[in-house]
């Protein structure tokens, strides 16, 4: 029986190693550098690279250590006891087509799942839901506004225990609709 192979490193073609990748990748990121900026620290340090590699390596690794960053904090945060997640809909216009983009926010304002759909009915709320709760597991509470679809929903599911409904219970997610530079995608003022 053949043995599995183990997923290809993402560094294999760099002749850095990954810990330097991963300091400059930070440095950029974290402290809000220019690109020569990046290069004047490092050299100092002992590490002679171009601007340019810093920016082909934040365009490279940027995205996928991002996404390790948000992996481990979401693991976390399904043990913390306290979990709570914000629902919320709005109605955007996507390459002139109007639409619902459903998201669900957690208590610190990060962006869990979004999910677009031409209706905003139960059967759209239901599989929201289904794909957040597959995705990052059951949160202690779901803070929701009046729509009753997530009622609705969260009957079904069996969860209508966990949710919780006010008038400036939902702000989490009310102020966290952020503007898109891309041009395709515009957001109504209402949120609806």
């Amino acid at each position: 029986m053949p043995r599995p192979r183990k997923p290809a490193s993402p560094f294999r073609y760099f002749n850095s190693s990954p810990e330097v990748i991963r300091l400059v990748v930070l440095m950029y990121v974290r402290f809000r550098l220019s690109l020569r900026n990046v290069k004047d620290l490092l050299f100092e340090r002992g590490i002679d690279i171009c601007h340019e590699t810093v920016r082909l390596w934040w365009n490279r690794f940027g995205p996928l250590f991002a996404g390790d960053i948000r992996r481990q904090r979401v693991s976390r945060m399904r043990g913390f006891r306290h979990w709570r997640w914000h629902l919320d809909e709005m109605y955007v216009k996507l390459n002139g087509e109007m639409v619902y983009l459903w998201r669900a926010v957690d208590q610190e304002g990060e962006v869990l799942e979004s999910y677009v759909t031409r209706t905003r009915d139960k059967a759209a709320a239901l599989m929201f839901i289904k794909k957040a709760l597959k995705r990052h597991g059951a949160p202690d509470r779901i803070t929701t506004d009046g729509l009753r679809s997530y009622r609705a929903a969260m009957n079904d599911l069996g969860n209508a225990d966990r949710q919780e409904i006010g008038r400036w219970a939902n702000n989490q997610v009310e102020t966290s609709h952020l503007p898109f530079d891309d041009g395709s995608v515009q957001c109504s003022a209402s949120g609806r």
